[in-house]
């Protein structure tokens, strides 16, 4: 089912009386369509992926390059018109040397060889990464029909991380069903992180923070109050004895706070704390984040999952991602189940975290 089914059956009221788009989703598009980025698909294979390609090319989205060759693509989605879509196909490309020698730089140190490389620069999940590394495409979006390891290992391998941030991670953007909720007033909300690291440190719970506030601010076009959330607020809760999530959360949001001064940053903080200005004045009274949080970074995956998947089906919110972040450059990693406008709202997500 694809997002946009879900927020139908969902009976969303903060959808486009006009054509049925999310509003959140078709602003997205359209700014994404505004910075005439080019992004690479890397699974000319999958009927899914090229009709994407199509689509995303016929509303002006983003410019695609398909890895891939025509005849495959032709044969898995005949009646699809690949006009204005770039096919690259790593075998025959004539960029495939030069990329091959990007690898073995980037890996030599980890003992990889020069025929290693060249052989490596010929999988289509590591061409799109190195496309992106050389700066040949802006954005790179995988997954379709590779698992989660093989779409964000070449990332890791080649693009690595942003400066400052040690850590790559995901969020979810949360729309909320209408904008009656006092305590989300503007209908949309970021947690981080649901999907990639499973008990971070608290320096990888810094990075989260400052990324998602990123994406917040990038993405989903709201000023970020980032909550790092607790059973805890302000030392209220202890569990020295057992996990020390505590701790981890207060010494993250230190961290986090030095990192990035000029962001509304706080916590530890438990989620009514984050959320509701009366709980919020009570415990916190000196915190502007406090009350009125828009960005929640949940101290492991378990809290993060429980809770994003709770907002789902208690509070009929939808959640667009994972979306991948922290990233020197944009690599997004989509669901093997996904369809193609699954496939369409990535690329325009990734358009809009490009530089």
């Amino acid at each position: 089912m694809s997002i946009l089914d879900k927020l139908k059956k969902a009976g969303h009221e903060m959808v486009d009386a006009i054509n049925g788009t999310p509003a959140l989703l078709r602003e997205i598009k359209e700014r994404a369509a505004s910075r005439k980025k080019t992004i690479v698909l890397c699974e000319g294979e999958d009927k899914r992926v090229v009709e994407a390609a199509a689509k995303i090319t016929a509303q002006g989205i983003a410019k695609i390059v398909l890895i891939g060759n025509e005849e495959e693509c032709k044969k898995v989605a005949p009646d699809v018109d690949l006009t204005g879509i770039t096919l690259v196909d790593p075998l025959t490309s004539d960029k495939t040397e030069e990329y091959a020698k990007i690898l073995y730089e980037a890996r030599k140190a980890k003992g990889m060889t020069e025929e290693q490389a060249k052989e490596q620069a010929k999988d289509r999940t590591m061409f799109g990464a190195l496309m992106l590394k050389a700066g040949d495409v802006d954005g790179y979006v995988s997954g379709a029909c590779h698992s989660t390891a093989n779409t964000l290992r070449p990332g890791l391998q080649v693009i690595k991380t942003a400066p400052g941030i040690k850590s790559v991670s995901s969020c979810f953007i949360m729309i909320a069903p209408n904008k009656d909720n006092p305590y989300n007033p503007d209908g949309v909300a970021v947690f981080a992180d649901c999907a990639i690291n499973i008990e971070p440190t608290a320096e990888e719970l810094s990075d989260i923070a400052i990324s998602s506030a990123k994406t917040a601010k990038n993405i989903a076009g709201i000023e970020p109050k980032v909550a790092m959330l607790s059973f805890s607020t302000k030392g209220s809760g202890n569990d020295d004895k057992y996990t020390q999530s505590v701790p981890k959360v207060q010494k993250a949001t230190e961290l986090a706070q030095a990192a990035a001064p000029d962001l509304a940053i706080d916590g530890e903080f438990q989620f009514d704390a984050a959320v509701a200005p009366e709980v919020g004045q009570l415990k916190a009274p000196n915190s502007f984040v406090a009350g009125h949080a828009n960005v929640f970074v949940f101290p492991n995956i378990n809290a993060g999952n429980i809770g994003y998947k709770i907002a789902q089906r208690f509070g009929g919110y939808m959640a667009i991602g994972p979306i991948c972040q922290g990233f020197a450059k944009p690599l997004n990693d989509l669901s093997r189940g996904c369809d193609v406008e699954d496939i369409v709202a990535t690329v325009a997500v990734t358009a809009l975290q490009a530089e």
